[in-house]
């Protein structure tokens, strides 16, 4: 990984490893760059294993820390996913939810580490950009929904 001035460091239990490797396998530009033992006993692990995970998510630099299960992940953080069509949203969403993840509202979902992903179709974001009536229209159909529908959303932009 280029050394980067800002770096997303997500907390993991224990699995930042099998995290990023889900990633990479689930979303475009995504890899892991990285994985870093620990050089000692710590208060979340033992010397040896896996303490520290680097990867991007779609070009976003990371690391995964294995802190263990003293912090947990809440709906404050999240990582948004811009996406072109309906397959793109589906893919994404079905992705998390279905390797153990869980559904929330207005296209948030959790992943089973705990970390929120908001999985966004662009015409969501090009409705709330227009503003007034549009915006509006789009958004109140957007607050029904769990897996968000461009088409729905699409219908409610136009009136």
């Amino acid at each position: 990984m280029p050394n980067a001035k800002n770096t997303v460091c997500i907390w993991y239990d224990k699995d930042a490893e099998e995290a990023a490797r889900f990633y990479a396998e689930t979303f475009p530009d995504t890899r892991i760059t990285g994985v870093y033992r620990a050089p000692g006993d710590n208060p979340s692990g033992k010397e040896g294993e896996v303490l520290t995970v680097e990867f991007t998510v779609m070009g976003i630099p990371c690391i995964g820390l294995n802190g263990g299960p003293t912090f947990k992940h809440t709906e404050a953080f999240s990582m948004q996913v811009e996406t072109e069509d309906q397959e793109e949203t589906d893919r994404y969403w079905n992705a998390i939810v279905g390797n153990g993840g869980e559904e929330s509202m207005c296209g948030w979902c959790k992943d089973k580490w705990g970390v929120s992903w908001q999985i966004t179709p662009r015409a969501l974001n090009e409705a709330m950009k227009a503003g007034g009536a549009e915006a509006k229209r789009a958004f109140e159909a957007m607050m029904n929904m769990k897996r968000l529908d461009v088409a729905a959303i699409e219908a409610a932009r136009r009136g």
